[in-house]
Parts: C-alpha cells; sequence; structure tokens
C-alpha cells in the first residue's frame, strides 16, 4: 500500500465507481423477474441481491486473472491507460442506463481496455487469442445456451403441471414457484457477484502490477477484493429501476414459472462460466434466459422491438467503449492536464447523464408500470381478437337491430308479396 501514487489512488478510485455502476446497471439481471412477477417487494429483492453480490465477490478470482493477465499484455503497459479504459466503460454503462438498455458492463470493461491498449502501445498489446476464446465466443454462446435451456425448462414445468386443475393446488403451485424464484434469483445475484465484482478485482489488480506494486501475475489482494465487493453491493441496493423495467415488463410478460426457470438457467450457465474464467455477460445471459421462459409458454411472446435495441447495444459496446477509451487515452498521453481533462469530461458527462435521468424518473414506486411502447399485436392476434363472437347472452349495449332493413331503392331488396 505504501507505494500507491496519486494516479494510482484516482485509478483505483475510478474503477471502484466502474463496479458501483456495474452493480445498479445489472441488478436487472438478477431482480428483473422476481420484483416483475410480484414474488417479491422490489427493495426487498435489491437488498436481498447486494448482500448476496457481496458474498460471491469471494467465492473464485479465475476471471480476475483472465482480465489482470491475459486480455492485454501488462509488459509497458502504463497506468494512464487503465483510467482511460475506464472512463469509456463508465459513460456507456450510464448512457445505456439512462436508455433503459441492458447492455454489457463486462463489455464496457474490455472494450474501454482495448482501446486504451490499441491508442497507447499499438494492437500488439492485445492477447487476440483470449479475447476471441474467453470474451467473444462465451458472448455468443451463453445468451443462447441459457435461452434454450429456460425454453425447454419452461415447457417441462408447464406439461407437469397441465392436468392440475384443482384451485388449492394451484395455489399451492404457483406458493411453491414463487419460492423457487426467490432461490433462483438469490443464486443469479450469487453468481453475479462472482463473476462481475471479479471484473474491477482485475483491472485493479493489473493497475497494481503495472504500477509495480504487484508481479505480474499475482492474485487479486484481500483489500482489493473487499472494496470491489463492497462497491457492487452498494449499486446493487440502489437499483438500476429503468433496466429492471425493461428487463421485467420490457421484454416479454413473465408469470412466477417462466422466472424461476429463466433464473436458474441463467444462475447455472453464470456460475460454470466463472469457475471456467470465462468473463462473459451476465447481462447477455439473464435476457437470453428470459427471452426463452417467454417463448417456451403456450401463448408467451416475445416483444422483439426490444429486444432488436437491446441486440443492438450489445453489438455497439465493445466498439463505442473501446472509442471513448482509445480517445480518453489519446488525452492521458498529453501529461498531467491530459489526465486532469479526462478527468473532468469524466465527471461532467456522468452529471448530465444523471440530470437527464430525473425528466422521467424511475424507482420502486412505478419500476413494474408499462412503458407505453408496448409492441403491437401480430397480425394473427389481431385477426382472431377481430372475429371472437360476443359472450353468450351479453347483450352489446348499443345494439338496436342486428340485421339493417333494406333501403326502399335497393335492388337486392326483394319484391312485397302481394
Amino acid at each position: 500500500m505504501e507505494h500507491i501514487t496519486l494516479l494510482l489512488a484516482i485509478v483505483v478510485v475510478t474503477a471502484l465507481v466502474f463496479d458501483f455502476t456495474n452493480g445498479f446497471h445489472d441488478t436487472a439481471n438478477a431482480m428483473a423477474t422476481t420484483i416483475s412477477t410480484g414474488a417479491l417487494k422490489p427493495k426487498t429483492a435489491v437488498a436481498m441481491s447486494a448482500v448476496l453480490n457481496l458474498i460471491g465477490a469471494f467465492l473464485s478470482v479465475e476471471v480476475a486473472k483472465t482480465i489482470s493477465g491475459g486480455i492485454v499484455n501488462e509488459d509497458g503497459l502504463r497506468t494512464e491507460v487503465i483510467f482511460a479504459a475506464l472512463v469509456g466503460a463508465i459513460l456507456w454503462n450510464l448512457l445505456t442506463w439512462l436508455l433503459g438498455l441492458p447492455s454489457s458492463s463486462s463489455h464496457a470493461l474490455f472494450g474501454g481496455l482495448i482501446g486504451a491498449a490499441v491508442m497507447s502501445a499499438g494492437w500488439s498489446s492485445i492477447n487476440g487469442g483470449t479475447v476471441v476464446t474467453k470474451v467473444l465466443l462465451p458472448a455468443i454462446a451463453a445468451p443462447l445456451v441459457a435461452g434454450i435451456a429456460a425454453m425447454l425448462a419452461t415447457r417441462l414445468t408447464y406439461r407437469i403441471n397441465r392436468n392440475v386443475t384443482d384451485p388449492n393446488q394451484l395455489k399451492s403451485t404457483a406458493k411453491g414457484y414463487r419460492a423457487g424464484q426467490i432461490a433462483s434469483a438469490g443464486l443469479v445475484s450469487l453468481a453475479h457477484g462472482t463473476n462481475d465484482a471479479q471484473k474491477t478485482m482485475g483491472i485493479i489488480t493489473l493497475a497494481l502490477v503495472t504500477s509495480g506494486v504487484l508481479a505480474p501475475g499475482s492474485n487479486p489482494p484481500l483489500w482489493v477484493i473487499v472494496s470491489a465487493g463492497v462497491a457492487i453491493a452498494l449499486g446493487t441496493y440502489l437499483g438500476g429501476w429503468r433496466i429492471i423495467r425493461t428487463m421485467g415488463k420490457g421484454l416479454t410478460d413473465l408469470r412466477p414459472p417462466q422466472g424461476f426457470a429463466a433464473q436458474t438457467s441463467a444462475a447455472t450457465v453464470i456460475l460454470a462460466s466463472s469457475h471456467l474464467g470465462f468473463s462473459l455477460s451476465t447481462t447477455q445471459s439473464c435476457s437470453g434466459a428470459v427471452m426463452g421462459a417467454g417463448l417456451g409458454r403456450k401463448g408467451g411472446v416475445v416483444r422483439w422491438s426490444t429486444a432488436t435495441r437491446m441486440f443492438v447495444a450489445w453489438g455497439l459496446t465493445l466498439p463505442a467503449a473501446g472509442l471513448v477509451g482509445a480517445a480518453a487515452e489519446f488525452l492521458t498521453k498529453q501529461g498531467t492536464w491530459g489526465i486532469a481533462v479526462t478527468a473532468i469530461l469524466l465527471v461532467g458527462g456522468s452529471f448530465a447523464i444523471w440530470l437527464a435521468s430525473r425528466r422521467q424518473p424511475v424507482d420502486h414506486t412505478n419500476v413494474n408500470d408499462a412503458d407505453g411502447d408496448d409492441e403491437p399485436q401480430g397480425i394473427v392476434t389481431t385477426a382472431i381478437a377481430a372475429v371472437q363472437p360476443p359472450p353468450v347472452g351479453v347483450p352489446a349495449a348499443d345494439l338496436i337491430t342486428t340485421i339493417p332493413a333494406s333501403a326502399p331503392d335497393d335492388p337486392a331488396r326483394p319484391p312485397a308479396k302481394v
């Protein structure tokens, strides 16, 4: 600790700020379905998620080692590069939070780090093989695997309970699924802390290595693990209500069995990947699971307009954060004044985004309200609704005659009998 310079201290604090934004940005991953189905009250859900995120931070360091010694070459890497990378990641996190888009905080961090490193030392500073095998491939596979698993689990769940008609049994089954949702949401929170808190641990460890405080290949010190766990837990407790609304109500309408299937599938994928050192996106895993659960229920729908916006955000995250990180690194290379300007731009940009969010605030009191831009019904659903007969025995309020009389000069009118 005695070797920590002012610049390194700024980088550590900035990394913890990113960890904080990661917490409130990705709370939706764990708790959106639980909140939207009413299994837990919003504030209770985020409090439980915060505690389990903190616990999860202590379970593994494999992902942290992937980031601190895998994505970029440590040799010759300057501490300013890590600061620039964090600037790109934080600003992209805040922008997508403002828009309510569940983009990947992980990919924002990777994009910022890659962009800043390339600006500093060129493409040779990037370990392309690690980026492909432990970042890009998991990003494609994770939502697909979680989505297919959630769809199959949902279909199996409804098939098992298709013959249950007794009201008491139905009520007991619903309570059981709500309890299962709470347990599976806790598992997702634990997995989120295990995977995402480690990313901040890895970036702080990388900064300590570049500053000569730690030897290359070192594990994160205990104080790094504790501070990263606390930062992500505090961010989680605030609740990313805008993204929770999108995940819980914007993608599909979930029922407790679907929520249970989605959360269990996502947690399994995240925990397995964490122990293998794959730094996948919990956002993409959970989003894929939610869409799979929506497709798994008969009559369930996925709002593809919302999903399309989300896919676009996923695709833009790496390059957009990379460009901001590269621009920030260009400034920091100019010396002390460049670092100061970068810090001012980060604070000013973050404050401007926060002010914009106050125009239409979303919090625990209105997180389950409809956002007014639901996707229109498909043509088949609309056609069926148009031809469906009214209920038997319920006359229309304004019905005067069922068959209007023909006009006197109507040629189709039969001649009167004499």
